[in-house]
């Protein structure tokens, strides 16, 4: 059992920093723009011995409308439900504001026990605030500084009770052997045995519905979602099962152009993206149905490939599409044109909105991992060479016919071959793209990317 804790507070108080801290990683995005965080995230952490999952929310805002800010106060409405405890937070440096106020009400009246927290504490500066929350009428403030960890002795006495109660504590030490439920992509340790959730990351342009997708297919409205882009701004992370298999799907922040992200919070985000892809197993880059295969999108797709991880391309809004085999008919011949190192990517077109085929979207991963961590038997592989070979022979290099002696394959995730010339790496490109082709073909490896390396030596394995 663990502890459930909700940050709460208005903007800019400091919840991401002590989400962060309690987290033991860096998780959360933290910057000095009010608003950042949208999305209520979640992550596994300790507190001295007791075992808590934290949820940081969204800045608390008073308003009830169709707007952005009041689909993250539903947000932040749900932690408050899911949890066991709240940490109200004040910046004690700002002192008591009006909204302060008004939400030391609000939550007055939720039927949640309520931790009243002085962040920003460390010094001298915070000290009137410190003694203006005691009119919050929420109990005795705890005095913490979030940035720098001061503070944290009292906040594990203050939620033993509630540890007690819940069954949340545990030896001191077992806070290392914690993995977050949100994105850490420093967990993720790739070997031959794979084992754990597969991580599973959405990525696309702004606005292309990648949130709406996954809401869709874990069949409830998770993530905040809305017509405005870049709502998304950190790398969410929801566990899910599909057919008996541990997923872990990870909606990540829209990727605009490098030369048109200018704000500080969407450089932050981007870069959060594209840590995703690299600690992904499988990438699935969501597309507009009305601009399919951007070149923003081809720049992502390539990014993917050079990871060397499963790409699935998700055509989205595809109802809104008129002319369905023209559209296909494009986006094929721009593969081929643009991305012609990987044949046969897994396309599947859908509608996030509706549900329609979206279905389909998570077999088509699964099959595709599956031929991702295809491995050839050693000796089929050199009687396919030799036949290669045979049917062309390598070029010449230093007046000299290369010769290819021995090939075997590396590893898996993804398939990784290794060839041992007589001239190393002398050999040339086209002729590498000749026998990656091959190996695709023959050994049946479509849609994922192969990588050939070129070594100069004999037979490692003579002996």
């Amino acid at each position: 059992m663990s502890l459930t804790i909700a940050i709460l507070g208005r903007p800019n108080v400091g919840k991401s920093t002590l989400f962060n801290r309690l987290a033991g990683k860096r998780l959360a995005i933290v910057d000095d723009t009010p608003g950042v965080t949208r999305d209520r995230r979640l992550a596994q952490g300790c507190v001295g011995d007791i075992d808590v999952e934290i949820i940081d929310t969204a800045g608390f805002e008073d308003i009830h409308d169709d707007s952005l800010e009041a689909r993250m106060r539903e947000q932040t409405d749900r932690a408050v439900e899911d949890a066991d405890v709240a940490l109200f937070l004040i910046d004690a440096r700002a002192g008591i504001t009006p909204l302060d106020n008004h939400f030391a009400q609000w939550i007055r009246t939720q039927e949640i026990p309520v931790i009243l927290v002085a962040n920003k504490c460390e010094g001298k500066a915070g000290e009137l605030g410190l003694y203006e929350s005691y009119g919050l009428g929420l109990g005795d403030p705890l005095p913490f500084s979030a940035e720098h960890g001061e503070g944290m002795a009292g906040l594990f006495q203050a939620l033993l009770p509630f540890a007690e109660q819940t069954g949340a504590t545990e030896p001191i030490g077992k806070q290392d052997e914690k993995i977050s439920e949100d994105y850490d992509p420093d967990s993720e340790v790739e070997d031959e045995d794979f084992s754990g959730p597969i991580q599973m990351v959405i990525v696309g342009r702004p606005n292309v519905g990648k949130s709406t997708l996954v809401n869709r297919l874990i069949g409830e409205d998770r993530l905040l979602t809305g017509p405005e882009a870049g709502i998304t701004r950190d790398s969410i992370a929801v566990e899910w099962n599909q057919d008996g298999r541990s997923l872990k799907l990870i909606d990540t922040a829209g990727l605009r152009r490098k030369a048109k992200v200018q704000d500080k919070v969407e450089s932050l985000s981007a870069m959060g993206s594209y840590r995703a892809i690299q600690y992904a197993q499988i990438v699935v880059l969501v597309l507009d149905g009305q601009f399919i295969l951007e070149k923003q999108d081809l720049t992502i797709a390539r990014q993917v490939i050079e990871e060397g991880r499963v790409l699935i391309i998700a055509i989205n809004k595809w109802d809104a599409v008129k002319d369905h085999k023209q559209a296909r008919q494009n986006l094929n011949d721009r593969l081929q044109t643009s991305l012609p190192q990987v044949r046969g990517i897994p396309i599947v077109t859908l509608s996030a909105l509706t549900g329609k085929a979206t279905d389909k979207l998570i077999p088509t991963a699964f099959e595709t991992f599956e031929i991702w961590n295809r491995r050839v038997p050693t000796g089929r592989l050199n009687q396919w060479l030799e036949m290669m070979t045979e049917r062309h022979p390598p070029p010449m290099a230093s007046g000299r016919r290369i010769r290819l002696r021995y090939m075997t394959q590396a590893k898996t995730r993804p398939p990784t071959f290794v060839v041992f010339s007589s001239k190393g790496t002398a050999l040339p490109e086209a002729y590498r793209r000749y026998l990656i082709n091959g190996i695709r073909e023959d050994f049946d490896i479509p849609g994922v990317p192969i990588r050939l390396l070129v070594r100069k030596g004999n037979n490692p394995y003579v002996d």
